[in-house]
Order: C-alpha cells, then sequence, then structure tokens
C-alpha cells in the first residue's frame, strides 16, 4: 500500500517539531539537526519537515512505493502524463537511499515517486557544495519544461 509523501521547508525546526507532533499526536520517527519525519498511519503519510536553507512552504509532495514493482507501477503513470520526468536510481537523500522518479505537475509542484531502500547519516547528495554537483531533479525538469537545460545546468 502506498503512502502519501508532504515535504515542508520550515524556518525553525524545534518549533515545527512541537507543532507537529502535537497536530499528528505523535512524536517524529526521524529526527536529526536539520529534519524530522513522521511516518503516519492515520493519514497514512510520510510528512517531513527540513531547514536547510530553501523558503519556507511547500517543497515537494509525493507517494512512497512499498516495493520496487510498487514503483514501476508509479514510473509509468508518470510517464503517460506526458510531462517532464527524471529517474533517479539509488539516490542518497533525507537520510535515506531510495530509487526515485520526479515529475512536475501542470502547475511546477514538484513530485517524487519513490521507494526507499535503506538509511543512510547524512541528509545525502545535497551535503555537498553546490558547485560540486550538478542540478537538482527539480531544475532538470523545470529547464526540460522550459526547452532551456543547456542553461540551467
Amino acid at each position: 500500500m502506498k503512502r502519501l509523501h508532504v515535504h515542508v521547508s520550515v524556518e525553525n525546526l524545534s518549533d515545527s517539531i512541537r507543532y507537529y507532533s502535537a497536530l499528528f499526536a505523535a512524536q517524529p520517527t526521524v529526527t536529526k539537526p536539520d529534519y524530522a519525519k513522521w511516518m503516519l498511519d492515520d493519514p497514512r503519510m510520510n510528512f517531513a519537515i527540513s531547514r536547510r536553507g530553501q523558503a519556507p512552504g511547500l517543497d515537494h509532495l509525493g507517494i512512497q512505493a512499498e516495493s520496487a514493482e510498487e514503483l514501476a507501477e508509479l514510473e509509468q503513470r508518470l510517464q503517460s502524463a506526458e510531462l517532464p520526468h527524471v529517474a533517479q536510481p539509488g539516490s542518497n537523500c533525507c537520510y535515506a537511499r531510495s530509487d526515485k522518479h520526479w515529475s512536475l505537475d501542470p502547475s511546477g509542484i514538484a513530485w517524487e515517486a519513490f521507494h526507499t531502500l535503506d538509511s543512510i547519516p547524512t541528509f545525502g547528495e545535497h551535503d555537498r557544495p553546490a558547485a560540486a554537483s550538478c542540478c537538482s531533479p527539480v531544475q532538470k525538469l523545470s529547464c526540460a519544461a522550459a526547452s532551456v537545460a543547456a542553461k540551467c545546468c
């Protein structure tokens, strides 16, 4: 069974943890200095917050698959939407290693379909300096949608 994923960028992690813990009547299942995550069953959701220099607000939405087969089904759904999408197998992000597929909806909201494979001790690939890596999957999608990928990446 799949799980809805919501990731929100926040200004103050401790205030946000206190707020969402009260709202969900549960403590986070993962807490790091820059990140917290709740794996909720009611509603069935993977809700994450982070303080990583992004503007506060919705970072992205997603669907967490419980198996490689469910992820393959989600990938086919993204392909049938006929919008740009990026495969990201073996991605290290949000203290987890996952196989992912990213897409943008027609309004430009980032969607992530993923299957978590393991946990990792760091936030992930984004821990590297920005100059050491190419643009993010969401940036690549935005560039592809605007047909200016060469200028973006």
